[in-house]
């Protein structure tokens, strides 16, 4: 199977920091990975880099085998590479259902493949809010939204972007016990509809739950990568992440 992601020897400094040193990764289709790391490891570093928010130095991107190398971010959105932020930063002067306008005019409708208008863009606004339960607040404004709900908002914007691949970035943290559950279901159930996501966290229980496939970052290498049960055993990785 050809892998959707593939990344290789990618390198990236920040004046004379290193903060990735020849990383290799490969996602496959339909794959659920989990990417952990203590801070610091260079998890937002690689994923920036991949989404084309930095430019890497060395080595190379390349997504459902096209090279993405000199793309800018919205251009890789377009190819079908989406990512949530941590910190959501919804358009705080629009409602719910506009926010989702957004990504489905400049990257669904960019892409070409097919084009919705008018009714059809407020239908599948309404439809991606329902997947995450916001539907019957769709008219209403971010401001009005708790922080669960602002991460629901903040992954169904990402959705409305119709990705093959979804980078899902710590949509999990200082959330209950309860709202992580909530938002691991949601990952999966978004995975089961055909999209293939990379899950950073730092919840191991969450990461655990989700993960089919785990690799792990520290100090901007690539120590581990494999079956979840066995990484988390590996004594690098209990000893530059989990602690001794």
């Amino acid at each position: 199977m050809t892998a959707l992601l593939h990344v290789e020897k990618v390198g990236k400094r920040f004046g004379g920091f290193v903060a990735l040193q020849d990383i290799d990764l490969e996602v496959q289709p339909g794959e659920r990975l989990g990417l952990i790391g203590p801070n610091g490891s260079g998890k937002s570093t690689l994923v920036n880099c991949i989404c084309g928010t930095l430019r890497n130095e060395q080595g190379s991107v390349s997504f459902g085998g096209a090279a993405m190398d000199g793309l800018t971010a919205h251009q890789r959105t377009r190819l079908g590479l989406a990512r949530s932020f941590q910190l959501p930063r919804p358009f705080g002067s629009l409602t719910l259902a506009e926010n989702l306008r957004i990504p489905i005019l400049y990257a669904v409708n960019a892409r070409g493949e097919r084009t919705l208008s008018g009714a059809a863009i407020d239908a599948r606004c309404l439809e991606l809010l329902g997947q995450v339960g916001l539907a019957d607040k769709a008219r209403q404004m971010p401001r009005d939204l708790t922080q669960i709900e602002m991460r629901k908002l903040e992954l169904a914007r990402a959705m409305a972007a119709d990705p093959k691949l979804l980078i899902s970035d710590e949509a999990m943290a200082g959330l209950s016990h309860a709202e992580v559950d909530e938002i691991l279901a949601l990952l999966i159930r978004l995975n089961g509809q055909g999209v293939t996501v990379i899950m950073i966290e730092h919840i191991m229980r969450a990461v655990m739950a989700f993960s089919q496939r785990l690799a792990v970052l520290v100090a901007g290498r690539k120590i581990a990568d494999g079956d979840p049960k066995a990484v988390v055993r590996e004594p690098e990785v209990v000893r530059a992440y989990l602690g001794e």
